[in-house]
């Protein structure tokens, strides 16, 4: 069976191929981020709730959100835009229940085409060893994990986006 973050192209676009190793829960509202999911930019105006496993109290995650797809899927000259990140948040608990957030909430407004938002959670080497970029635009996952030194990705979920009027779709 294939991973749903390959076959969305999550992997290759945004992330290298890692194997999952902690719980990530995103919801809005009552609605479950699941891979591949398609949400209405009204759905996900208001910052998600996140819920993150882990056993150890110890560690610390960092979380990004980010659109690979944008200004638009054919041309993503912006890609990686960075909706949020949150650093420094405790193991079994939320984002917002003790994270610091680096960057605030950017709701989802994609103008053309099909986006892809995809939520990369990471275990960070200790506290307050994370920092924001000072760009939204442009950001690399991938380079971000390197200069931090996370390492793989512990976890990842991401959902389908597009304008509400549903015009456009993804060139594949």
């Amino acid at each position: 069976m294939r991973d749903p973050l390959a076959v969305g192209r999550v992997i290759g676009d945004v992330l290298d191929e890692f194997t999952k190793s902690v719980s990530l829960k995103v919801s809005y509202s009552s609605k479950e981020v699941s891979n591949g999911v398609e949400l209405k930019p009204s759905q996900v105006a208001n910052q998600p709730r996140v819920d993150i496993g882990g056993t150890d109290l110890r560690e610390f995650y960092t979380l990004v959100m980010v659109d690979p797809d944008a200004p638009s899927p054919s041309v993503p000259s912006l890609r990686e835009y960075l909706h949020w990140m949150v650093s420094d948040i405790p193991a079994t608990t939320g984002a917002t229940f003790g994270g610091k957030e680096l960057l605030c909430y950017e709701s989802p407004r994609p103008t053309v085409g099909i986006h892809r938002f995809v939520f990369v959670l990471f275990r960070q080497l200790g506290r307050q060893t994370v920092y924001a970029p000072e760009l939204r635009q442009n950001f690399s996952t991938k380079d971000f994990a390197e200069l931090y030194n996370l390492g793989a990705p512990v976890a990842a979920v991401y959902f389908n986006c597009q304008k509400a009027t549903g015009s456009g779709g993804r060139r594949i």
